[in-house]
């Protein structure tokens, strides 16, 4: 959008930006965070394969499958195969009869159904969770901090503890006419990722480093719109990150 466009188109929604943002439609909350794997399936006759992060989030932090496990963060990129899950890495760390089910002829079917809404029957097993207006209508880092649920955050050290980095960060808006600061708060993303999920690759760990780190581009899956499209609470909940907006 045009900068004088959107300047004026600002102006006319207000401060909580109505109309402003095309956001994408969001699921039922029962298959948000779903996504079907068919980086090998689609030229095969076996059907994709369906993966809730809120059915693993409960057990394990993202920082489990995202860093020790080196899970791309964007869906289709990791170069999954059976073979190397049988050999114990990427989903065969856990799935091997040990920690969950194993990968056999007859456990199949329990991953590769081809439905994003395969996982949505036990979505209320997840009822006495606190609640949140958007997204899977989940509240995740209340229920951490709560102890509702103890996910691991580490598969492989024991005795691992995240860094204790609770400085929160007052991103001033590039545009005069917006007025409302976003806050960054370290502490609530440590507690699920590591440090590595995000610097470099997504944000420049130098001060004031990071280029072009404007809503447009987030709606495109990049900066905070890597996790916060799909999984993390969605961008429409515009109060959890500007909350000086009215």
């Amino acid at each position: 959008m045009h900068s004088a466009v959107l300047y004026l188109a600002i102006l006319m929604a207000g401060s909580n930006f109505d109309g402003v943002w095309k956001f994408p439609p969001p699921p039922p909350p029962e298959q948000y965070g779903n996504v079907l794997i068919t980086r090998l399936t689609s030229k095969s006759t076996h059907p994709p394969v369906a993966f809730s992060h809120w059915l693993h989030r409960r057990y394990f932090t993202c920082r489990v499958c995202h860093f020790e496990l080196g899970f791309a963060l964007k869906t289709n990129t990791t170069e999954i195969t059976e073979a190397k899950i049988r050999k114990g890495e990427y989903c065969g760390a856990c799935h091997n009869d040990r920690v969950a089910f194993g990968v056999s002829e007859g456990t199949c079917t329990m991953c590769h159904t081809g439905k994003v809404s395969s996982s949505d029957g036990r979505f209320s097993e997840l009822k006495d969770l606190p609640k949140s207006r958007y997204g899977d209508g989940l509240n995740w880092v209340k229920a951490l901090r709560k102890n509702f649920i103890q996910p691991k955050a580490s598969i492989l050290d024991s005795k691992y503890e995240s860094i204790p980095f609770d400085k929160n960060l007052r991103l001033e808006p590039e545009w005069g006419l917006i007025k409302t600061k976003a806050i960054f708060p370290h502490a609530k993303h440590t507690e699920w990722l590591d440090c590595a999920d995000c610097h470099p690759d997504i944000f420049n760990i130098q001060k004031k480093g990071t280029r072009h780190f404007r809503m447009e581009y987030m709606l495109e899956g990049k900066f905070c719109g890597a996790c916060h499209l799909t999984v993390a609470f969605p961008l429409q909940d515009c109060k959890r990150c500007h909350p000086d907006l009215d």
